[in-house]
């Protein structure tokens, strides 16, 4: 309820994204921060865009490596094409999933399709990483594409929920997990409430648009809100917003991250690193041309 001490209390971090330039245009970097870690399993959280692209101008990310975690790209606004090592050439369109577990290790990349390069296009979503539990670390790589009709929706009284991964207000993701987590998609009308489930230890919201009152306060666009363990918290609007839900149980220990790899164990990325730099890794069908090379430091 608004000036509600312990509501207001319930709040751990706020975390102001950094921009980093990934070539294409400019993203905000929420996780890894130098207060946190992770979030449940979620150890990297990038927001890329708004941004409209002209006629001619695209997103060209060329193949790169990954170890030891799922990457999770979701589209707002925007297509992008993925294709990986193992073969799966597949467009990620608003609603959809791409669900990539490097497992071991895998490489992919990720582009404008040739449609909307000449047409142009708006491009925004976020773009986030779940760490593997060590038992699952050296799995085999794998890739899951879900429509948007398969992805369960819980709209009334002015709220959209949209569960992307995990489970939520009885509803469950058709995605596998090697974690226990949760992740979706909000939007709130202007005037709209809604209360953040208990259940998991690890929570917290990024607010893509719009702004979100707790306790009293209101938090803008572009920030990651963590939140305190078991406390009962209702986000609410007075404007409108759409934010991420995301968390679940803390990991089995910390990790390391090296550029694209995460681990519980430094020896396995020096081991990434050595393959990469001797093309050890699978190449990717129809994109063998270009490559992001190891970075020197």
């Amino acid at each position: 309820m608004p000036g509600d001490a312990a509501a207001a209390d319930a709040i751990d971090l706020v975390i102001v994204p950094r921009a980093r330039d990934i070539g294409s245009f400019e993203v905000r970097r929420a996780l890894p921060s130098a207060e946190r870690q992770m979030v449940g399993p979620f150890i990297f959280f990038d927001q890329f865009g708004p941004v409209l692209m002209k006629a001619g101008q695209g997103m060209d990310v060329r193949p790169h490596p990954h170890i030891g975690l799922s990457t999770v790209t979701w589209v707002y606004d925007g297509v992008i094409q993925h294709k990986d090592s193992l073969g799966f050439d597949q467009p990620i369109k608003p609603g959809e999933l791409n669900w990539m577990t490097a497992g071991k290790g895998i490489v992919h990349s990720e582009r404008t399709p040739p449609m909307e390069r000449t047409a142009g296009q708006k491009v925004f979503g976020i773009q986030s990483w779940v760490a593997l539990p060590k038992t699952h670390e050296e799995i085999a790589p794998n890739f899951e594409h879900v429509a948007d009709a398969a992805l369960p929706l819980l709209s009334d009284k002015g709220r959209s929920v949209r569960i992307i991964a995990g489970s939520m207000y009885g509803e469950r993701s058709p995605v596998k997990t090697a974690s226990d987590l949760f992740y979706a998609d909000v939007v709130l009308e202007a005037g709209a409430r809604l209360p953040l489930p208990a259940e998991h230890e690890e929570r917290g919201i990024y607010i893509s648009e719009g702004s979100l009152t707790i306790a009293g306060d209101t938090h803008e666009a572009g920030r990651l809100l963590v939140f305190k363990p078991g406390d009962e918290i209702t986000l609410s609007t007075e404007t409108g917003a759409r934010f991420m839900m995301l968390g679940g149980e803390p990991m089995d220990g910390p990790r390391y991250i090296w550029w694209n790899f995460v681990s519980s164990s430094k020896d396995k990325i020096e081991a990434a690193k050595d393959d990469w730099k001797r093309a050890r890794f699978s190449i990717v069908p129809g994109d063998e041309k270009e490559f992001i090379p190891l970075p020197e430091t």
